[in-house]
């Protein structure tokens, strides 16, 4: 190699990558003499991630000994993805193969001999076009996917302690909400990778120009995102794009704007199910256009996407393990098979979605009321996927057009059958006999760890008729039928019966078992209980008795009274459900307990608005000034989540970390560590 003398760093060094298994050193030696700073590799394996964590944007690939697919092949990828350039070193005999490296994703080329002059023309066409390509185009094309609404991007304003990410990335990477502390983004991506990210954060940071990172997506090892960071105003920024092939086919399969199923991908599941029993429910939203023009699109991309979280929630309730997907506009496919399929089963899951759509919605100082109609369609043997969607087309079109509930059913025979209201309430009294009720235990964990130290017993209905049903069915059924007492009592008991044999590595959890109004106003409430306790063998010092807020209102003195009791007799007190009833300071402090549980709306409310933050921060300061130890219900992102241990609160419990599990679920949780 033909080296030769002149230093141009006065034009301010840039970083130049260089992929040579013969002459990495000297290279590197060549474009540092001309201003260059080098980070070199001799193996190919390897040399994708270094090259995305340097500070590079151009790379130099030599194949003065071949191996144009060893060697430039892997780095395409990475180098398109971060729009960097490619310049690769050939021997003039093969100069002949230079259109087909351009083809293959080269942006440049240079013959050997190396010279100062040569090498520097070349990397200096190679930075002009990292230049233009990092100009107007790219921000264009950005500019392009935020209105799409696919954009993958990210920024951490200054002064900051939050990310801020764009809707489709935070579903990326498996997050409830667009906002996440960066070191608990961190914590979530594969352990191996952090270091590298870290390193390529503070270049950025001591250099103050563009860098690039990879990563894997958490529990998706095959696909990779690169971030390409830059500063703005104080601010770091970046923009993120696949480098892995396999997103394509994830990306066409969801909804960009709410993460569920799309359109193509519900009628692929449709197809692959038929000739089994089906029936699906296609759900609309009325007036929305309204909604948009009275407060934005980007209000109403928003809502859409709460509208898709409720919905998904009403059916892991209703129906665990439907299809569910966003068709079109405002318009939701839930798809059920088996014996989930029945139009009554499907009638009662559209009365179930249509009233969670119907709460209200806040958006800033408003609340959002919207109306939601359902078409429900049972596939006959001759349908395809189309023909069932158009099916559930006119059922939809014959709910908008009538009265009433708004649903309309279409059966294998056209024929409309509804379920009878008051058939649940019949039901749950012959629940009990039937071993319908039973009990799932949702984990609860310090703020600060993750080894769970209790856990809060909760009921599911597993109705022989209509499937898996949550709590709140449960008990609204049990309130109206008036059964409200022996559903209880049997809950209870059968949560100590099966903490009662957990093995020792579980010795060290407490147990929350929740009382109710009912409850408590029995005479002999405490002699019951503690007799269930102690014959069930579970220590009474692990036992916690959740009584709800509403529950207490009513005779705040003798509910003073029988806590005073209960704690004298070893058991912990929670009042439950904190913020939903119309409490009091005088009427907390009066009452003796031993654990504050937030509600799961307040608690979800301190990633709202500022208004939102000083309510909750004042009902964990509150609680913390009488002793008492805060709990935080429904805890689903890793923003409330650090919100909450900021404020003060000690434990928490919900979707972030478990929903409820079996008994034999949760001692292999904790077993696992």
């Amino acid at each position: 190699m033909n080296v030769g003398s002149g230093d141009q760093s006065g034009e301010g060094q840039r970083s130049l990558f260089i992929l040579s298994p013969g002459d990495r050193d000297g290279l590197s030696y060549a474009a540092q003499r001309i201003g260059w700073r080098t980070i070199g590799a001799r193996r190919s394996r390897d040399a994708p991630q270094r090259y995305l964590r340097s500070e590079a944007q151009v790379a130099l690939v030599d194949l003065r000994g071949g191996g144009a697919n060893q060697l430039l092949a892997p780095l395409v990828p990475a180098m398109e993805a971060g729009g960097g350039a490619l310049l690769v070193l050939v021997e003039p005999e093969h100069q002949d193969q230079i259109p087909a490296l351009l083809a293959a994703g080269a942006t440049h080329y240079l013959v050997a001999p190396v010279t100062d002059a040569g090498l520097h023309a070349a990397l200096a066409s190679a930075h002009r076009l990292v230049e233009r390509l990092g100009g107007g185009g790219q921000h264009s094309q950005r500019a392009q996917r935020i209105r799409r609404g696919d954009a993958l991007y990210w920024d951490l304003p200054r002064g900051s302690g939050v990310l801020r990410l764009s809707d489709s990335l935070a579903r990326h990477l498996g997050l409830a909400e667009p906002y996440i502390a960066p070191s608990a983004l961190l914590r979530r991506l594969p352990r191996v990778e952090r270091r590298g990210i870290l390193a390529a954060l503070n270049a950025m940071r001591r250099a103050g120009r563009p860098a690039a990172l990879a990563h894997a997506l958490p529990d998706r090892p095959g696909q990779r995102l690169v971030h390409h960071l830059r500063m703005a105003d104080g601010a770091i920024a970046a923009d993120v794009e696949w480098l892995s092939d396999g997103h394509e086919r994830d990306s066409g399969s969801r909804d960009y704007l709410t993460g569920l199923r799309s359109r193509p991908a519900a009628l692929d599941w449709l197809d692959g199910r038929a000739g089994l029993p089906t029936t699906i429910l296609l759900l609309s939203i009325s007036q929305f256009d309204r909604m948009n023009a009275a407060y934005g699109q980007m209000v109403g991309d928003a809502l859409l996407g709460r509208i898709a979280r409720r919905i998904e929630r009403m059916v892991d309730d209703v129906a665990p393990g439907a299809m569910v997907a966003r068709i079109a506009g405002t318009e939701f496919l839930v798809g059920l098979i088996g014996e989930a399929a029945g139009s009554d089963r499907a009638t009662f899951l559209a009365r179930q979605l249509i009233g969670a759509v119907g709460q209200p919605f806040s958006a800033g100082d408003h609340l959002i009321r919207l109306i939601a109609r359902c078409g429900i369609a049972q596939a006959r043997a001759e349908d395809d996927a189309t023909q069932l969607l158009r099916r559930a087309g006119t059922a939809l079109s014959d709910a908008r057009q009538g009265g009433g509930e708004g649903i309309r059913i279409l059966s294998t025979d056209r024929q409309s059958r509804q379920v009878d209201a008051d058939r649940l309430e019949t039901d749950l009294r012959l629940a009990l006999d039937r071993g319908e009720i039973g009990i799932v235990f949702q984990p609860q964990y310090p703020v600060d760890s993750d080894r769970i130290s209790g856990v809060e017993a909760l009921a599911r209905w597993n109705h022989a008729h209509y499937g898996p049903l949550g709590a709140g069915i449960l008990f609204a059924t049990a309130e109206r039928s008036d059964y409200m007492l022996p559903l209880s009592a049997h809950i209870q008991a059968e949560a100590l019966r099966q903490a009662a044999a957990w093995p020792r590595a579980l010795s060290d959890l407490r147990l929350s078992i929740n009382v109710t109004a009912a409850d408590i106003a029995q005479p002999q409430f405490m002699p019951g209980l503690l007799a269930l306790v102690d014959g069930s063998g579970f220590p009474r010092s692990r036992l916690t008795v959740e009584i709800t807020e509403s529950g207490l209102i009513e005779d705040v003195t003798a509910a003073g009274a029988l806590l005073t009791a209960l704690r004298a007799e070893g058991l912990s007190v929670a009042i439950d459900d904190f913020g939903t009833g119309y409490s009091s300071l005088s009427y907390l402090k009066n009452l003796p307990l031993d654990y504050l549980k937030i509600d799961s709306g307040l608690a979800q409310d301190i990633a709202g608005t500022a208004r939102d933050r000083i309510i909750v921060r004042g009902v964990i300061h509150m609680a913390k000034s009488l002793g008492l130890k805060v709990i935080a219900e429904g805890v689903e992102t890793q923003e409330q989540l650090d919100l909450l241990a900021r404020e003060g609160c000690d434990y928490y419990q919900g979707f972030l970390r478990s929903a409820g599990v079996s008994s034999a679920d949760l001692i292999n949780l904790v077993l696992k560590g």
